[in-house]
């Protein structure tokens, strides 16, 4: 009940701001009142649906992200524990709010010429590929900063090859995976892994995770951009 209360307390302090400054706004620029209204039902919506989601992120995602970390460590084989951290992310992502609202976005501006689904899927994979290569990291301790540097020369590159809107697209697409879904439960079972693996340090290897999940999609939207081009 205590995270319960600080949930809601949490929500209300976020919604709040935003509230008050459109009903300033209110009181300047007079918009019209049905406006207002739906504005006003929309924040208790907004509010009521964030605190249960935000409920059942602490209850459920964090939980069976480090539970799962944590397991697949115990089981010793590292292509197992590779894999899973793969298939995982990948279906985390695909189910990602973010990244379904920009794909729609995406297929709509250009017409579908480049598919909801098809763009989906690049983003998936390119989280997937790189929460697996973190994980790898993690178990043959290499340094964060060595991924980091080649993975964003990589992006440079294919930045010079892709087209223009692509390159646009990839950095959303970096963006958007770092919503409410993706980024618990990798955070989650990026220390769960690093907790179990002896003699390193869960604060420096449960990390970084997304950092290299964002650069993924980035990379794989470029690569995409490339094969159009």
């Amino acid at each position: 009940m205590k995270d319960i209360k600080g949930t809601v307390l949490e929500v209300v302090l976020a919604v709040l701001p935003v509230t008050v400054f459109v009903l300033i706004l209110q009181a300047v620029l007079r918009l019209p009142s049905l406006v207002m209204a739906q504005f006003l039902i929309g924040v208790v919506m907004v509010t009521i649906g964030l605190i249960f989601f935000l409920v059942g992120i602490h209850l459920g995602m964090l939980q069976i992200g480090e539970a799962t970390g944590s397991a697949l460590s115990r089981i010793g084989r590292v292509w197992i524990l590779v894999l899973f951290g793969f298939l995982f992310s990948f279906v985390v992502t695909v189910a990602e709010p973010d990244v379904r609202v920009l794909a729609t976005q995406v297929d709509a501006v250009s017409g579908g010429a480049i598919s909801k689904d098809l763009l989906i899927i690049f983003v998936a994979l390119g989280v997937a590929i790189f929460v697996g290569l973190a994980i790898l990291r993690v178990v043959l301790g290499v340094p964060l900063r060595h991924l980091l540097l080649a993975s964003y020369a990589l992006v440079f590159i294919l930045a010079v090859l892709a087209p223009a809107e692509f390159r646009a697209v990839s950095l959303d697409a970096g963006g958007v995976t770092t919503g409410p879904m993706t980024v618990p439960f990798i955070l989650a079972l990026g220390v769960g892994v690093a907790s179990v693996l002896g003699g390193r340090s869960t604060s420096a290897d449960g990390f970084g995770y997304v950092a290299l999940g964002s650069v993924g999609p980035i990379l794989s939207v470029l690569l995409l951009g490339v094969i159009y081009g």
